[in-house]
């Protein structure tokens, strides 16, 4: 069990858990020991071939196999099949701190909560915390009410609540997603693939002026004035990469707009 993550209470809270996978063997034990204290998991699977699954089994999960859908649809599903008001969606290379177990709780048993709130993400690499870049604070809206929004966008979700108050919380999760430079390198062409498609289907446009000068915002941004240059050769990377994936994104998009000839294949990495 996570140590990090005290008892709740002798009963589970009314809170649903919903969690989209493929492949996760090696990090969803560590994400599910974080969430035990919720009486209900969902998992929606998108065709694993490790032993996923069998990690699940022994949290009692609820465990659905869908073909992929992308990122904003997959968890919609997930938070569709939930069966509690209010749900926790997190990633497989997640985990909750104890700190922000112990506010969902408070959250839950409050009166006059918002419709969801925002938790910091820790982001981790060669197992440091990245406390510079983009890589924090890094707020994304993890705890939510099912019936007040839903996930928006393919790729690089949002939830985005219908008309209702959204607010920041002052805990974090963790974030285990690169264990190593190959992997940070290895997600750039799918994942700025699919944003190129993104935006040329919401009628975007760009030139190679864009994707030059975007690209060196982006690592002049988190290397200088996000003190990327202070975490050493791992905030190198880290400006590098997101220069890297701008650049990749702007370039696929003019070529879809001029040409035509990107087809862009949206899959979980």
């Amino acid at each position: 069990m996570n140590r990090d993550v005290p008892p709740i209470g002798c009963e589970k809270l009314p809170l649903s858990i919903a969690i989209i996978t493929k492949n996760a063997e090696k990090k969803l034990r560590r994400c599910l020991e974080s969430v035990a204290f919720a009486d209900e998991i969902v998992i929606v699977d998108s065709g694993s071939t490790d032993r996923t699954d069998e990690v699940a089994r022994e949290f009692n999960a609820r465990w659905f196999v869908e073909p992929w859908k992308g990122y904003g649809p997959q968890k919609n599903s997930a938070v569709e099949k939930c069966s509690n008001d209010w749900v926790l969606s997190i990633d497989s290379d997640e985990c909750l701190t104890a700190d922000a177990a112990r506010k969902i709780a408070q959250i839950l048993s409050g009166t006059d909560p918002a419709d969801a709130y925002m938790l910091r993400r820790k982001n981790h690499i060669h197992g440091r915390w990245i406390k510079v870049a983009d890589w924090w604070p890094d707020y994304t809206t993890r705890l939510l009410r099912r019936d007040r929004g839903r996930f928006v966008r393919t790729v690089h979700e949002v939830w985005q609540t219908d008309g209702g108050r959204t607010e920041r919380l002052d805990c974090a999760i963790e974030h285990y997603s690169h264990d190593s430079y190959s992997e940070m390198v290895g997600m750039l062409n799918n994942y700025s693939t699919l944003l190129a498609k993104q935006m040329h289907e919401e009628g975007k446009k760009a030139g190679p002026a864009d994707a030059l000068l975007r690209s060196f915002w982006m690592f002049f941004r988190n290397y200088i004035i996000r003190l990327g240059f202070t975490a050493g050769f791992d905030g190198f990377m880290i400006a590098l990469t997101k220069a890297l994936g701008t650049f990749l994104k702007y370039a696929k998009l003019y070529e879809l707009r001029k040409f035509g000839t990107e087809k862009p294949v949206d899959r979980q990495s």
